[in-house]
């Protein structure tokens, strides 16, 4: 297991403890997802500098 797949597990199991309803969802939602890039941030798969833009070099 990858740091990609972990980091989803544990947003997803995080965000299940928020239980019931749509709004637990939508906080599970919210958890796996910034698992999921935490994750692949981790295995050198995406790079935060790309996403937020770096200064650009003149």
């Amino acid at each position: 297991m990858n740091a990609t797949q972990t980091g989803v597990l544990a947003g997803l199991v995080l965000g299940l403890a928020a239980s019931q309803g749509f709004g637990a969802f939508l906080i599970t939602f919210a958890v796996g997802v910034i698992g999921l890039v935490a994750g692949r941030v981790l295995d050198g798969e995406l790079d935060l500098g790309d996403v937020f833009g770096r200064g650009k070099d003149r």
